[in-house]
């Protein structure tokens, strides 16, 4: 009976351990999933890491340039471009910003404020910056092409004059430009943005873009994911600033300048790849 007495309590005291060792699996199962599910609210499309500040811009495919017949001879011929997917910076990159990465002040406007966008830097100064940041967050954002630019304004390709509206009417809801901004830059996010929820698309700031530039490259542009010529005259720019006019503020239209550059209405935007 001791022997019997013994083996039943033996087992009693297996079966409450494999109990409690379930109830510990359940328990690390639980927190796994609550893990899981946490840090599921901090990705983005398809799983990838959280881009706080960037816009997932779902690729595809549009006609690139001067769609509506009233721009320059660089804006031609009307070609049909595809883009994959990509981010692109809900707003430009801002004094604040900047600041804290370069630890300089290069802008002009240097009373508006850390919200609003740094310019005075060229297209090196501004990779410069992309440089530190990437080293900073391990992640590789760059500056958007000519084309990702052109149908993330574009409401990811519609028929579109300005960012947000073909109305000039109501240009002035979504841009600041030289008709309302007195001039000067202002605080970013303080227009109306797009339908993609991109601010100061038009206006603002120019907006260097990583390509070369190149006379009569939309004649010869590839279909697939455009990048500008391998070699060129310096460097593209997009966007219209607080001094345009509504004309040169146009989606489509486009401009060079040397890639060392500087001016108090030239700024950027960041890009990231979609799997980057």
């Amino acid at each position: 009976m001791v022997t019997c007495h013994y083996f039943f309590k033996s087992v009693q005291k297996f079966l409450n351990e494999m109990i409690t060792h379930r109830k510990i699996s359940l328990l690390i199962l639980l927190v796994l999933f609550i893990s899981f599910t946490s840090h599921a609210g901090q990705m983005g499309d398809k799983g990838l890491p959280d881009t706080k500040g960037m816009i997932f811009i779902k690729g595809g495919c549009y006609n690139m340039g001067d769609i509506f017949g009233e721009g320059e001879d660089e804006e031609l011929p009307v070609h049909e471009v595809c883009v994959d997917d990509f981010y692109l910076g809900e707003h430009e990159v801002t004094q604040g910003e900047w600041k804290e990465i370069m630890g300089d002040k290069p802008y002009g406007f240097i009373d508006c404020g850390d919200e609003c966008p740094v310019e005075n830097v060229s297209w090196d100064d501004a990779n410069k910056f992309i440089y530190k940041l990437n080293k900073k967050t391990g992640k590789k954002y760059r500056l958007p092409t000519e084309a990702e630019r052109e149908f993330a304004a574009r409401d990811r390709g519609k028929k579109m004059r300005w960012a947000g509206t073909s109305n000039i009417s109501e240009l002035g809801g979504y841009a600041w430009y030289g008709e309302n901004s007195g001039g000067i830059t202002h605080p970013v996010k303080t227009k109306k943005p797009n339908e993609l929820g991109l601010y100061d698309m038009t206006g603002n700031v120019i907006e260097w873009m990583s390509d070369n530039w190149g006379e009569g490259y939309y004649k010869k542009s590839p279909r697939n994911n455009p990048k500008g010529p391998s070699r060129g005259h310096g460097r593209s720019a997009r966007g219209g600033s607080c001094w345009s006019v509504p004309e040169l503020a146009r989606i489509a239209n486009r401009h060079a300048e040397d890639q060392s550059y500087r001016a108090y209405n030239q700024g950027f935007r960041l890009a990231l790849g979609a799997g980057e």
